[in-house]
C-alpha cells in the first residue's frame, strides 16, 4: 500500500514534483520501520501506563518474539503482530505529505516523521488499540484506523498545510497543482490500494475466519459505492466523470469503511461508502474556495473520510457482525454514537495542534521550507538532483 500511495500521490501532482512525492513515501516506510522496531511499537501497544502510553518493556523488541500475545491474539506470533501494526505505522504519516507536495526540504521531512510517529501516532494507536488504552477502555471501536490512521493523518495534513503555508509558484502565482503529472499513475495508485485494503482490513481481524470475510467484503462495497457517487457528484456538477475523480472517490470509501469493517454487514457498508464519496467530494470542494492550501486534498480523503466512519461505526455497528462489539444506534445502543463522536473530537484535535507543534518547533531549527527558485525548480532536481523523465 505505501508504493500504491507513492504512485497515487505521485500522478496527482506537478511531473516536476513526481519523483519526490514517490520517494518520499519510501524513505518514510524506511524510516517508520526502524522506529517502530526500536521504540514506537512498545510506546504503542506495549504494556499500559495510565491508559496513555506504552512503558518502554518491549522497547527494541526485548521480550517480543514467538509466542503469541493474548492481549491481541492467541494463535498468531506476537513478532507477526508487530509486523502488522507496522504497516499501519508507516503509511499514515506518509499521507500527510500529500498536504504540502511540493514544498517540504527532505531533511527536516525525516525529522519530522519520526517525531510525528513517536509523539502523536504512538499514543493515538496505545488510546484506541492497545490492552488498557483510554479510548478502547471507554468503549470505541476502531477495527483497521478510521481515528488511528485516517483522522490523525487528515487533521495533521491540516497543520502542516498551515504551518508551510500556500504554493509560491512561479512569479509569485501559486502553482498549478491541480494538474496532475500522471493520470495512469493515479489509477494504477488507486487500484493497488483498493487490492492492499483488504489485507489491511480484513486483516485486521489476525485470523482467516468469518469476520475477515465480512470485512474485505464490506470493503469492497464500500469503495465501490464511493466511487460511484463521487462520479455523479462530478457529472452533476462538471459535466464529465473525472478519471482522477473515480479513483480518489474509491480511496475515499476504503478510508471510511475502515474503522467500521470488522463491525458492520454489507447493505450499511454500501450507505457508508455512497456518504463518503459525496461527502469528502463536497468538502474538497469547499476548500478549495479557501486559501488552506492542502495540495491533494488529505484533509477531505483522510480526515472527513476518517471521521465520518467513525460516527458511522457508531450508527450500523452490530453485534450480529461482531459478537465482541457493541452494536450501535440504529441497532438498539443510541449511546455508542456519543462514544464515537468523543473519540473524534479528543483525536482530531490532539493530531492538530500535536502536530502543529511539531512542525512549529522543527521550523526553529531546520527551516521546513524550499526556497522560492527550488520551489519552482521543482523538488525532484532541488532535494534528489533527479528528474521522472529525462530531457534526450
Amino acid at each position: 500500500m505505501t508504493p500504491a500511495l507513492g504512485f497515487f500521490y505521485g500522478g496527482l501532482v506537478s511531473r516536476k514534483n513526481l519523483v519526490s512525492t514517490i520517494v518520499q513515501c519510501l524513505a518514510i516506510f524506511s524510516v517508520v520501520s526502524l522506529v517502530w522496531a526500536l521504540w514506537g511499537y512498545s510506546l504503542a501497544l506495549g504494556p499500559s501506563v495510565s491508559g496513555i502510553i506504552g512503558s518502554l518493556a518491549d522497547l527494541g523488541l526485548n521480550n517480543v518474539g514467538y509466542a503469541p500475545n493474548p492481549g491481541y491474539s492467541s494463535t498468531i506470533p506476537e513478532l507477526l503482530y508487530f509486523a502488522f501494526q507496522l504497516k499501519f505505522a508507516a503509511i499514515t504519516p506518509a499521507l500527510i505529505i500529500g498536504a504540502i507536495a511540493g514544498r517540504i526540504r527532505f531533511k527536516p521531512l525525516l525529522v519530522f516523521i519520526v517525531l510525528w510517529t513517536t509523539f502523536i501516532y504512538c499514543p493515538i494507536a496505545h488510546w484506541n488499540w492497545a490492552v488498557g488504552g483510554l479510548l478502547k477502555s471507554f468503549g470505541v471501536i476502531d477495527f483497521a484506523g478510521g481515528l488511528v490512521v485516517h483522522t490523525s493523518a487528515g487533521l495533521s495534513a491540516v497543520a502542516a498545510a498551515l504551518v508551510l503555508g500556500r504554493h509560491r509558484g512561479p512569479r509569485g502565482k501559486k502553482e498549478e497543482a491541480s494538474r496532475p503529472a500522471d493520470i495512469p499513475y493515479v489509477i494504477l495508485g488507486a487500484s493497488i490500494l483498493w487490492f492492499g485494503w483488504f489485507g489491511f482490513n480484513a486483516g485486521s481481524a489476525l485470523a482467516a475466519n468469518i469476520l475477515a470475510v465480512n470485512a474485505l467484503v464490506v470493503t469492497n462495497l464500500a469503495a465501490a459505492a464511493a466511487a460511484i457517487s463521487w462520479m455523479f457528484m462530478d457529472m452533476h456538477f462538471k459535466g464529465k466523470p473525472s478519471a482522477v475523480g473515480i479513483s480518489v472517490g474509491a480511496v475515499c470509501g476504503l478510508v471510511a469503511i475502515t474503522p467500521a469493517s470488522g463491525y458492520v454487514g454489507p447493505m450499511p457498508s454500501i450507505i457508508i461508502g455512497l456518504v463518503a464519496g459525496a461527502l469528502c467530494n463536497y468538502v474538497a470542494s469547499l476548500r478549495a474556495r479557501t486559501r488552506l492550501d492542502d495540495t491533494l486534498d488529505v484533509f477531505a480523503a483522510h480526515g472527513v473520510g476518517g471521521m465520518w466512519g467513525t460516527i458511522a461505526t457508531g450508527l450500523f455497528a452490530s453485534a450480529a457482525i461482531n459478537a465482541t462489539g457493541p452494536n450501535g444506534l440504529f441497532y438498539g445502543n443510541p449511546a455508542q454514537l456519543g462514544i464515537q463522536a468523543v473519540a473524534v473530537v479528543i483525536v482530531a484535535a490532539f493530531a492538530f495542534f500535536g502536530s502543529y507543534a511539531i512542525l512549529k518547533i522543527i521550523n526553529v531549527f531546520m527551516p521546513l521550507r524550499v526556497s522560492p527558485k527550488e520551489e519552482d525548480t521543482g523538488l525532484d532536481i532541488s532535494q534528489h538532483g533527479e528528474e521522472a523523465y529525462g530531457m534526450d
